[in-house]
């Protein structure tokens, strides 16, 4: 028996490609979700790429600790400590013109001449005002001393009249006694003397009372004198005032008028100064002047060397922002000091002792908090809160918020605000 083989075509059945394709898809979506995620969330969490700032541009400074000392400055002038503004008395027209600032004067020196006609003719019409009225003193006493000679010699007449009536009545009174004068003519003799003796009581009077009434009335006369002379030496002052001269010795500073200039009464028309002793004003900020007090330390830097002062005026006043301190000088000008000279004036306020400090920031008050960029030794610089303590001119004191060595920017760094660290390259 025979077997016959048969051949047999059997399809096998594969598995589904679709199926494996979607969860692969699928798989890789969750992968790439989760990537995604990760990495938003990794980006999320980096800082922002800081600036970069060059360094040559910027102001480094160190952090310090010890002796501060604290100083305000401001800018001024030196100005004479005697000054004599002549001031012109009279309406007048500068004639002539003898000396020019800058030069030397002396209290009689004349430095320029004025001209009014009627100041002149004043002075000329007090000066015989004054004359005639002395003559008219001199008269007085000259009649009054008659007067008071005629009162003593009628004064004495009547005393002689009455001691010769006097004694006739003795000698009448004893002459009726022996019965040689009748009672008529004694009693004629005594009224005689009683009428001689009236009339030398009240010429007695009279001589008294001319005697008495002199002074008044030349009082009177004297009083109108000194009240003319007192005219006449002013009339006089302000004729001679034409003729302007310095009153001290010093230096011609100022001459405000010209040839021809018409002159008003109390106008200026020269100032005189001792350059020898000079004052310098400085002008201060009025945010810095509170702790500024008298006899206070003070430099005066005149651009040609500096001089010593103290503090011996405080203008109670502010002007255009800034405290007026009057500094005088201790010690010797330096060469080309002059009044109106420009100078800066530093005034010592106080030292400071064990206190940390550092440079003056761009936009730092003090007792105030602001952000100053702190150097790390990485290149970067953040954003540090710093308590601001007093101040002075180029440094002040750190209450908090840095420590000794810390290395801090000062520059300006408003443009980055928005950022708490930069780089520095």
């Amino acid at each position: 028996m025979r077997l016959t083989t048969h051949n047999f075509n059997m399809d096998i059945p594969r598995p589904s490609q679709a199926k494996a394709k979607r969860r692969k898809r699928i798989i890789l979506g969750i992968v790439g979700a989760l990537a995604l995620v990760t990495v938003t969330v990794g980006l999320s969490r980096l800082k922002p790429a800081a600036p970069t700032v060059d360094r040559n541009l910027v102001w480094v400074d160190e952090v310090k600790q010890g002796p501060m000392v604290r100083q305000v400055r401001g800018l001024g002038t030196l100005v004479p400590e005697n000054i004599r503004w002549v001031a012109a008395r009279t309406q007048a027209r500068v004639d002539r013109i003898i000396l020019r600032p800058g030069a030397e004067v002396e209290p009689d020196s004349i430095i320029l001449e004025m001209t009014n006609p009627d100041v002149e003719q004043a002075a000329e019409t007090a000066r015989t005002s004054l004359q005639a009225a002395e003559a008219q003193l001199a008269n007085l006493r000259v009649q009054l001393q008659s007067q008071l000679l005629q009162a003593e010699s009628t004064a004495a007449a009547a005393k002689a009249s009455f001691e010769q009536s006097r004694l006739r009545a003795e000698v009448n009174r004893e002459l009726f006694g022996d019965g040689l004068v009748s009672s008529l003519e004694l009693q004629l003799s005594e009224v005689t003397a009683e009428e001689a003796a009236t009339r030398h009581q009240i010429e007695q009077k009279r001589f008294t009372f001319a005697q008495e009434s002199i002074e008044p009335q030349l009082a009177v006369q004297r009083a109108e004198v000194d009240r003319l002379r007192a005219q006449a030496r002013l009339r006089k002052a302000e004729a001679e005032a034409l003729i302007v001269r310095a009153g001290m010795s010093g230096v011609l500073s100022a001459l405000p008028v010209e040839v021809g200039a018409q002159i008003q009464p109390g106008q200026n028309v020269a100032r005189v100064a001792d350059p020898t002793e000079l004052k310098a004003e400085i002008r201060i900020a009025e945010t810095q002047a509170k702790d500024i007090m008298i006899g206070q330390f003070s430099i005066i830097d005149t651009r040609n060397g500096v001089v010593e002062g103290r503090v011996v005026r405080i203008d109670p006043a502010v002007q255009n922002g800034t405290v007026l301190v009057d500094v005088t000088l201790d010690g010797e000008l330096p060469r080309g000091a002059r009044p109106d000279l420009s100078v800066d004036g530093t005034i010592e306020l106080e030292r400071l002792d064990n206190v940390v400090f550092v440079g003056r920031p761009a936009f730092g008050q003090e007792r105030s908090t602001i952000g100053i960029f702190r150097l790390d030794e990485d290149g970067y610089a953040h954003r540090t809160q710093v308590q601001l303590g007093r101040s002075s001119v180029n440094t002040i004191e750190i209450i908090n918020g840095l420590n000794p060595g810390d290395r801090v920017i000062l520059s300006d760094m408003s443009q980055w605000d928005t950022n708490d660290r930069v780089r520095l390259n």
